[in-house]
Formats: C-alpha cells, structure tokens, sequence
C-alpha cells in the first residue's frame, strides 16, 4: 500500500515538473558571431548580419559557419552554452549576435525574457531589448510549428555582463506585471486629489485589446479608470487612478488593482505605496504632456515654511539612479524645495532630447506647485546629472542663478555611455551635414551662455568613473572669460564618497549668494542656439529663425535705455525679436545689428516685441507665420516625437509590407517604454482620423502605397515615396531597397509634425528598422535617403540628407548627396 501511494506521488511530482517545464524554456545552448554591427549616437549604423537578413540570403547559423552563403569573411559562428549563472558569454559578444532556436509542436504564443542584449529578431520581427539587464522587460512573441529562430544584438558591454534568454509560456492571454511600477507617495494630510500610478498589461492574444479598466481599491476606497487600446501581441504601461483620502497611517500603503473586461475581473495583483508623513521626502505622479503616460519625480520638502517664497533646485540624477533616491540624497533645507525629475528612467536620456523635456515638465509643475522664488532657482546634478547640469544651464541660462555640476563630463562626444560617444568632426560633406544635427548637445560651443550665472564645479580628485580631468577642463574654460566660478576638488574623494557628493554645503552656501537678476537690470546678452525651438530666447532678445538649421545662431547686443539704442552682431540669424518692454510707449529706439543701416522705431504699445528679418540689410519683419519654421516648429525627424505621437501603421500593402509596419510601429512602442518609461497609441492607417489626433506627433509606418494616411498628412511634401520609387523634388531613387527619414510639418496644426519611416520595398523598409532617434543626442536631419546597403557600407549608403528651409521648401545649399 505504502508503495502505491509513493508511486502516485511520485507521478504526480513528475507531471507537476513536466507541466512547469513546458511553462518556461530555458535555452540549452547558442551560436554567437561578432563583432558584426557599430550602432551609436547617430543617424548612422553598420550591421552585416542585418543586411544579409533583409537581403534575405541570410544563411541559416551553423558552427563554423559565416553570415552568408557568399560570405568570405573571417567571422565565424562559435557554440555557446550558458555558466552557473545561467548567462551566455563570450568575446564573440562584442557587437555581435546570439542565435537561439526553439521547435514548437504548433502555433503558440510565448514571452521571451532575455537581459544585456540591445534586441532581437524573433522569426524575423525586432522586438525591443534589456540591455541594461534591468530583468522586468517581457516580449510576447508568435512562435510558429517547427523551427523559431532568435538574433539577439548584443553590445560592447554584453561580453562581460552576459546575456541570458527564457521563454514563458503564461497561464493568462492578459495579465498584468508589476515588476516595473511607476508609483507615487502618499503624503499624510495632502490627499484630496487621486493619485496616478501605472503598471504594464500584457496581451499575448491576437487581437488588440479594448474597453478594458482598472479598479483601484486603496485603505477601502474604490477608483475606476477606462484603460487605453492595447495592441495585439504587445504590452504597454496604462496608467490609473487611486483615492488615498482613506490613508491615515504608514501602514496602510496597500493598493489591490483589478484589470476589468466587460466589468469581470481577468488579472489582479497588490502593490504596497510608500506613505510620507509631512516633512518627509516622497514621491509625485503626474501625467507627461510629453506622451501622455504617468512619470514622476522625487520631492525633498522645505522644513519650516515661513510663509515666504521659496528657493528651488533642480537636481538631476546620474545614471542607474532613481529619482527619489537624488531626493533622499538631500537633507531638507529650511530655505528651499528640492525637486528631483526622472530623466524618463534611472538611464533615460542622459538629460537630453526627453530628458530635457521631463527636466522642463517638473520644473514648470514645481513652479505652480511651490511657488518659489523667481529669483532663487539653481540647478545641480551628479555624474550623468553633472552632464545634465552642464548641458542644461548652457541651453537654458536664463532659468538659473547659479548651477553646481558634481563628477560631471560636459559632452557626449567626450564621454559616452552605453550607446557610445557622439562622434567627432566628419571629415566628408555629408557626414558634416549628419554630425551638425547633433549641436545642440555641444555645451562647449554653447559655453559663453554661462556667463550670467554662478558656476561650482564639484568634483571628487580620485574619481575613476569619471575623470577630474573633466572638471579641469570646464575650470580651465571658464576661466577664459568667466567672472563668478567656483572650482572644488574633494580631496580622495571617488565618483561618490556619500551625499556630501551632491549634498555639499558650500554648494549651497554658493546657491545663497546668487540671484537671477530682473530683465529690466540685464543690458548686455551674449547668447547661442543651435535649434531655436529648443533654446530659442534668453532675456529680452529671441531667435526666431536661422539662416542655416542647426548651425550655432549667436546673439551678443549691448542695450542703453538712457541713449535708447540697441547696438550689436549676429551670427546664423535671419529673424529675431526684441522685447521692448524696458522702453516707454512713444519713445524712439535705435537699433544697429552687424553694423549695417540702423533701424528706428517707435515703441507704440507696452510690452512690445519687434521683429527684425536680415535680407541685404536689417529690416523690420513680422512675427513668423505659424506654417513656417520656428520656436514652435523647427524641424528635424525627432521633434514630432515630442507631442504626445501617435504610430500609424500601413495595412494597405501586401501580407509581407503590413506585417512590416506592424512590427516597426510595435517594436519602437516598446523601445519608448522600456528607454523613456512610455506609452504611445498605435492606430492603422484605416483608423486614422487627423481630427482625433488633433496638435498630436505622428510617426508614420510605410509609404503612399502601403499607407492610405499618407495622402492625407504628406500629399504636399516634397518628398513621395512608395513602392518602387522615391522622389526628392526633380530626383528619383528607383529600386526595392531605398529607405528614408524625414520630417513634415501637420497642415492642420500649429506645432506637431510627421515623422516618416519609409522604404520602397521590403528591403528599403527593414533597411528603417533601426531606431537610433532614441539613442540620447543622436542627431537627424529633417530628411535622411539610404539604401540598404548602407547597414553594409555605412555612410557610403547614404544617397542625400538635409533641411528644408525656412518655408519648408527644398534648398540646395542645405543638402547633401552623392
């Protein structure tokens, strides 16, 4: 009896371990090969394997064996089996590939969760991935009956971190994963709005997911919130609501969600909220203008209010590092309110493109929120945030009294991260014109714009992480005509020898000293752009409009309000504004640009800005029309990226081209979410309707063939694309495999824009696939025409690149082609 009994537990443990091994497969064994690919901080990118894969003479890896059939290289697959740890590895590793398969007995779903690669092919479909090795990232994946194939991109870094590669099989089709949770504080006595907080919703079913909800059940108050469209195969980060007005105490953080369709409860899961008594730090939630998800930022509060305004500072972390981790790093000051935005992630944007966004969008908030002091706002940040305090005050000098970068480098050309540096001068025309796109990352040569704040470079003497060097460097440049610097090295201290790291007192005893003085008080600017629609204005002076895009516009005039006269030189300016606000109605002002014919004018309303054109001479112009570039709109493939973009995905091509689009549009919406803790809609061709996407970023998927939105955002572009052909004004690109970026203003908007991902064929269109626009600081131009080959060739590849001009028209000086 006793045996019987153990044979049927014995069967049924067995059952139990086949059942959990067909819920998670863990690959045996792999191919790698490498290096192979070079992607970085540019529009650029090299990758052999990439290109006989969408030429489609791939050959299927065998060890031993080359990239292609015709393949005459050295580079060869070598035979990989994972360590203790469960990690693939090898010198094969750098920028190169790991080949994974998996036989399924039929047509199933799975979700591939891998760590430290860049991405990956599934059967040929990109798909996002984890190259931080963060382990939440989950991929729901099509596999087919038979052989599944897997390219993972690994990375420079892959080869010492390791890779490692799963397949979950889940026991839901819709499911939520609380792994990366973006989550607000409850604050004791200030609970009278609902809070936002947000988690990702799987869906490995085949069709999009709509009309679902979130219930939130919080200390026993109940919250519903309507959830967007997920797509089919995708997950996305939905954001919902919880009323914390029953939380009393710091025990009752819990919160049930309960995902709803068709009002049954299909998933649930608890989270547990962090409950700050006043005083304490915590963190704020609050939806991004920017795409419309929930971020937030870390909060370390003023102690004692004394019903004065009070000082602000913006601190701006380093890399790896949560936002309310900076915020704890402070201790509370009795004089101010320290703000600590995200960077969109601990990684982010190394407080460029996004992350100067999410910088700007906390600050605008902690402005109404604590209404501070104008004249008391400081900027300070660490490491990658020592960076983004450089970069930051130079693009933005009149927001500042003073700025104190702790162990920061100044550029991204000078020190990179993950995705490299920003390169160097070019040395061809073309590659000039690519390069020039990155500027507005340059603070070197936006550095005179430190002028009229106090700068405190903090900088430990035996840091390895990043050099003292490069303190040295900013000291030494700011002392070729800076008047108010401070310059300290921590004896022996390392990257981070503890808060006093940032948390220094003779930084904030330097932030004490300082003010930002009145407009009215500041007669002398001497200010740089490289894109006025990112940094157009400091003070009383504006750049409206460039004569060359992206080229540095610099602005130095000497006002005289006794004498009223406005004297001084421009460079890379075709239309500025003055704000004659400090000059009385009915006085006569004379201005003298570039020492060309002075400009008389009478000031005829308070306030007043003056436009002023250069022709042949200086002249009084107008304000810019709204259809033109500008501050509001000036161009570039990434700036329709800025507002709240909507992905639109070709579904009137053939099987090949629609499945195509699909897989773009998902596969940079998972990019987005993991590198800037996003959330974008995808919508089909078919169900575009501008009016519902009103002021809104498009990204458009395909060309005028495959995608019926084309004609009614781009019939009058001067760049048409579709199946077979591209025409760039009176040129024409024939052929499968011609690809193409651009950007196009929205007829019907004053502001957003279309960004175009296109090809005339399906070796054009995956040649698109790379998605480098989200690498921090890599620059595009407003259009960019490649062939395949150049994921073989590099820049040899590139048939021309360039910028409309100011009306949006081609210009033959503002392109580049062979």
């Amino acid at each position: 009896m006793k045996n019987r009994i153990l044979l049927s537990a014995l069967l049924v443990m067995a059952t139990v371990l086949t059942v959990q091994a067909q819920r998670i497969y863990n690959f045996p064994q792999g191919l790698a090969i490498g290096p192979c690919h070079q992607y970085g901080r540019e529009a650029l990118y090299t990758d052999q394997l990439a290109y006989h894969l969408y030429r489609g003479d791939l050959k299927k890896p065998a060890e031993g064996q080359g990239l292609s059939v015709s393949s005459s290289d050295s580079l060869r697959w070598q035979a990989v089996t994972p360590d203790k740890e469960g990690k693939f590895r090898g010198r094969s590793f750098n920028n190169g590939y790991l080949y994974l398969t998996y036989q399924a007995d039929r047509d199933q779903v799975a979700v591939l969760q891998a760590t430290g690669h860049n991405m990956v092919y599934v059967n040929g479909a990109p798909h996002a991935g984890d190259p931080y090795a963060l382990g939440w990232l989950a991929v729901p994946v099509a596999l087919k009956k038979g052989l599944n194939e897997i390219y993972l991109r690994t990375s420079q870094f892959s080869r010492f971190q390791g890779l490692m590669a799963k397949l979950v099989f889940p026991e839901k089709p819709v499911f939520l994963k609380i792994e990366d949770p973006t989550l607000p504080s409850v604050v004791l006595g200030n609970q009278t709005e609902p809070l936002w907080g947000a988690v990702v919703l799987v869906n490995t079913t085949n069709k999009p997911l709509a009309g679902l909800k979130m219930k939130s059940r919080l200390s026993g108050k109940e919250l519903l919130t309507d959830l967007p469209t997920v797509p089919a195969l995708s997950t996305r980060k939905v954001g919902f609501r919880m009323d914390a007005s029953g939380v009393s105490k710091k025990e009752e953080g819990a919160v049930l969600i309960s995902l709803l369709q068709s009002g049954k409860a299909i998933d649930e899961k608890e989270l547990t909220l962090s409950v700050a008594a006043p005083g304490e730090h915590y963190s704020q939630t609050f939806i991004s203008a920017i795409d419309g998800s929930v971020q937030y930022f870390g909060v370390a509060p003023q102690t004692k209010p004394d019903g004065q305004a009070p000082a602000l500072f913006l601190s701006v972390h380093g890399a790896g590092v949560e936002a309310i981790g900076q915020a704890r790093a402070y201790q509370p000051k009795d004089w101010g309110v320290l703000v600590a935005p995200t960077n969109r992630r601990p990684r982010g944007f190394n407080w460029e493109d996004w992350g100067r966004l999410d910088a700007l969008e906390v600050l605008d908030i902690a402005k109404k929120q604590f209404k501070p002091d104008p004249q008391r706002i400081y900027l300070t940040g660490h490491s990658m945030g020592g960076h983004g305090t450089w970069y930051l005050g130079a693009t933005f000098p009149g927001n500042w009294a003073a700025i104190a970068p702790c162990a920061g480098y100044p550029t991204l050309a000078g020190y990179g991260s993950h995705d490299g540096k920003i390169p160097e001068e070019g040395g061809t025309a073309l590659e000039k014109m690519l390069l020039r796109t990155s500027n507005p990352s340059n603070v070197l040569a936006l550095a005179s714009n430190y002028k009229p704040l106090g700068v405190y470079i903090l900088h430990g003497d035996a840091d390895r992480t990043v050099s003292v060097e490069y303190a040295r460097q900013m000291r030494k440049l700011l002392g070729t005509f800076h008047p108010d610097f401070t310059h300290y090295e921590y004896p022996g201290g390392s990257h981070w020898y503890g808060n006093e790291s940032v948390d220094w007192k003779p930084v904030f005893d330097y932030f004490k000293w300082h003010r930002i003085a009145a407009d009215s008080a500041v007669n002398v600017i001497d200010f740089t752009t490289a894109n006025p629609a990112i940094s157009p204005t400091m003070r009383w002076v504006s750049v409206e409009q460039q004569v060359h895009p992206l080229q540095y516009s610099r602005v130095q005039l000497k006002r005289d309000k006794k004498a009223k006269t406005i004297a001084g030189k421009t460079e890379n300016v075709e239309l500025l504004s003055l704000n004659l606000a400090d000059f009385a109605v009915g006085e006569t002002v004379t201005i003298t640009l570039d020492s060309l014919k002075a400009i008389a004018y009478q000031v005829k309303n308070p306030a007043e800005k003056l436009f002023l054109v250069k022709n042949a001479v200086w002249e009084i112009g107008s304000k810019p029309a709204l259809t033109a570039k500008g501050s509001h709109r000036n161009g570039t493939f990434k700036e329709p990226f800025n507002h709240r973009m909507v992905f639109v995905y070709g579904t009137s091509g053939t099987a090949a081209e629609n499945e195509w689009a699909f897989n773009k549009a998902r596969y940079d919406a998972e990019t987005w979410y993991y590198r800037g803790n996003g959330a974008v809609d995808m919508v089909s061709d078919k169900e575009f309707n501008p009016a519902q996407f009103a002021d809104r970023g498009v990204v458009l998927f395909g060309n005028a063939t495959t995608n019926s939105a084309w004609s009614k955002l781009l019939k009058d572009c001067p760049i048409q694309v579709s199946r077979g052909a591209l025409r760039i004004g009176n040129e024409q690109y024939t052929g499968e495999d011609v690809s193409a970026y651009f950007s196009w203003p929205r007829a019907d908007s004053p502001v957003a824009s279309v960004a175009v991902v296109t090809g005339t064929g399906l070796a054009g269109l995956k040649a698109a696939d790379a998605n480098q626009y989200f690498a921090a600081g890599s620059g595009f131009p407003d259009y960019m025409i490649f062939g395949l080959d150049m994921a073989k060739e590099g820049i040899k590849g590139v048939r021309k690149a360039g910028f409309f001009d100011n009306t949006w028209k081609l210009e033959s000086r503002e392109a580049v082609g062979k």
